[in-house]
């Protein structure tokens, strides 16, 4: 699945019934996208550019972020519950009421995250 595909959907759906769980979005081009209330559980979203995207209340539980750029994200009120962000850019990020229990954030760049 790649930006277009995406961009697709989110024209035909309406944003808080997207649903993109277990999606193969490996490598993507998400920069900038409104994925507002999105599921993304389960997704691969391994080096995804998710950069600038606003994905306030958005579900990410269970995904694979593995060296994602979440760079000036919104992911406030998102659920990253159980995700594997190892190496995954946040640098930015706005993150109030985040919730990452049982998150994988090693090597994970945090700095200037709100």
């Amino acid at each position: 699945m790649d930006r277009a595909d995406i961009l697709q959907q989110l024209a035909a759906t309406p944003k808080q019934a997207l649903n993109l769980s277990g999606a193969d979005l490996n490598g993507a081009d998400l920069t900038d996208l409104d994925l507002r209330q999105a599921n993304l559980s389960w997704s691969n979203l391994n080096r995804a550019n998710l950069t600038g995207a606003d994905l306030r209340g958005a579900n990410l539980s269970w995904a694979s972020l593995s060296e994602a750029s979440l760079a000036r994200t919104n992911l406030s009120k998102a659920n990253l519950s159980a995700t594997n962000a190892h190496k995954a850019t946040l640098t930015q990020a706005y993150a109030a009421g985040l919730v990452l229990s049982g998150a994988i954030l090693t090597a994970a760049n945090l700095n200037s995250i709100d």
